[in-house]
């Protein structure tokens, strides 16, 4: 196994919400606290892209029939266009929340964008699960969670997983694909002190879940089950997230966070909020996209 490289050192906030773009052959990917939206592609003359947003960005996805991005601000969704810089805001669910903020997000195969919202001090459990559909309806689909990441799918499209990173869970609940329902909503894995909190996820081509552990400096597999089948360790104790890229999908990028460190442990990990990449044996699955 190859040790994960820097190749970004961007010394972010927060870093998150990594997204891999067939279509540009390039990984998108938020700094929240610094209201940044980075665009990395390694096999063009311009390989770092930012643009600066005036609140925090915190989950991207693709549009289908479009060029643009699908994304979360603040306290809602909202249509961005890259090349132009035009941000058309939609669905705001939270916007009488002012302690909330959106956090994590994906598409699922359905081109619904699933996206959790947080309490900005990930204390009080004021945040919620939505899904937006493709006609840009929103509904909140569960509640209670004082930081939420994810989610992910498994690879038959019957479970998906969410976390509640505060209280160290990863649920499961069982998915509808068809109709986007969610439903039997249970414990999947319960993470341990010394194992740090659950972040964002991913899933590979051959049904193994990735989690980033923030606090834990590593990225595990589990199975089906919940065992832990490799591990992935980082210079950098606050991991956050990952996806596969690159032309195979056989790149694993990997996000990570300087916020809160302490002098003392920046200089000990001066690459804390950098981006990572690291080749796999196994490939990933391309990244769903909005169909709205």
């Amino acid at each position: 196994m190859n040790t994960p490289q820097c190749v970004w050192n961007a010394g972010a906030a927060l870093g998150e919400g990594p997204l891999w773009s067939a279509r540009q052959q390039a990984l998108y990917w938020v700094d929240i606290l610094n209201h940044r939206l980075h665009r990395y592609a390694p096999d063009q003359q311009q390989q770092q892209r930012s643009w600066q947003f005036d609140q925090e960005i915190s989950a991207v996805a693709e549009r289908a029939d479009h060029a643009g991005l699908i994304v979360t601000l603040r306290h809602g969704f909202a249509f961005f266009d890259p090349e132009t810089g035009a941000l058309t805001p939609l669905a705001a669910p939270e916007a009488d929340l002012p302690g909330n903020r959106f956090n994590d997000g994906k598409c699922d195969r359905r081109g619904r964008f699933w996206a959790g919202t947080m309490d900005f001090s990930g204390k009080q459990a004021t945040g919620s699960l939505y899904r937006l559909s493709s006609d840009l309806r929103c509904a909140k689909m569960d509640s209670g969670y004082p930081v939420t990441n994810g989610p992910a799918w498994s690879s038959d499209q019957k479970i998906m997983y969410h976390n509640d990173s505060v209280n160290g869970c990863v649920y499961a609940f069982d998915y509808d694909l068809e109709n986007g329902d969610i439903g039997n909503k249970r414990l999947f894995l319960q993470f341990a002190g010394e194992d740090g909190s659950p972040d964002g996820m991913t899933t590979d081509a051959e049904g193994g879940l990735w989690i980033a552990h923030w606090g834990a400096s590593k990225l595990t597999r589990h199975d089906a089950g919940g065992s832990v089948l490799q591990t992935i360790s980082l210079p950098c104790s606050q991991v956050t997230s990952c996806a596969f890229g690159g032309p195979d999908l056989r790149t694993l990028y990997i996000t990570s966070a300087a916020d809160g460190l302490t002098p003392q442990q920046l200089e000990r990990e001066p690459l804390a909020g950098g981006l990572f990449a690291v080749e796999m044996p196994i490939a990933g699955v391309a990244a769903d996209v909005f169909n709205g």
